[in-house]
């Protein structure tokens, strides 16, 4: 799988992507992961992207061109089967969305700056627009790497455990269950007696009640009406 993110500060997905599961999925050759400077495909001698909005208002607005030039590039070297747009209006990215690109092959994703990129851009190239939040940041980079991630991790080979992932929060609809390991006892403070019972079956039900109940309590908006 191999993801191309465009983006006018390059520098800032340095890091996440040099360390940790991200690293290793790179390393074993699973994923690969591209970033382009945008301001490497503008004509304008300034370098600069960006430009005053048409209407008048604050801000500015990402030009097509370098958009454009970046992404039919990349477009005539190889088939992508996602064009995202990291944007606050997008559909919020949840577990299910992460698990459906996780089947998928190359992906490009923009990262918007300023007031954001043209529309014409999204209508015409993007073929999913993903938010993080109800909440704006200065840029994509930060929502690209988190996109990423999250669905890097579900990739086969990439986690030693590959059934860690489907036990984590969301992936059953549910928040995960309480989790403890060593010393057994801290400051008066106890692992709960059934999980050192070796019994699996009481076990898996303790921890089957404690995710509707964490759920419940936490999240009840991810329960039906039925259940809660």
């Amino acid at each position: 799988m191999r993801f191309d993110i465009i983006t006018v500060l390059p520098s800032l997905l340095d890091s996440p992507f040099a360390h940790s599961i991200l690293q290793r999925a790179q390393k074993k050759g699973l994923s690969e992961i591209h970033v382009h400077n945008l301001r490497d495909y503008t004509s304008n001698k300034q370098r600069s992207v960006d430009d005053y909005p048409y209407g008048g208002g604050s801000g500015m607005v990402m030009q097509i061109e370098p958009f454009a030039t970046c992404i039919e590039k990349l477009q005539s070297e190889r088939t992508y089967d996602e064009i995202i747009y990291m944007t606050p209006d997008g559909e919020t990215l949840n577990q299910s969305i992460a698990n459906d690109l996780s089947t998928r092959g190359n992906m490009i994703i923009l990262c918007g700056h300023y007031k954001g990129i043209d529309q014409r851009i999204r209508d015409i190239f993007v073929t999913r627009e993903i938010s993080i939040g109800d909440y704006v940041l200065s840029g994509g980079e930060l929502p690209a790497a988190i996109l990423v991630d999250a669905i890097i991790r579900l990739i086969p080979g990439v986690l030693s455990d590959e059934t860690s992932a489907l036990s984590d929060s969301f992936q059953d609809g549910l928040l995960d269950a309480p989790i403890y390991t060593r010393p057994a006892e801290w400051r008066g403070h106890k692992v709960p007696d059934i999980l050192l019972s070796g019994n699996e079956a009481k076990i898996n039900a303790w921890r089957d009640d404690q995710q509707l109940q964490r759920t419940q309590e936490r999240r009840p908006d991810l329960l039906g009406d039925n259940e809660q």
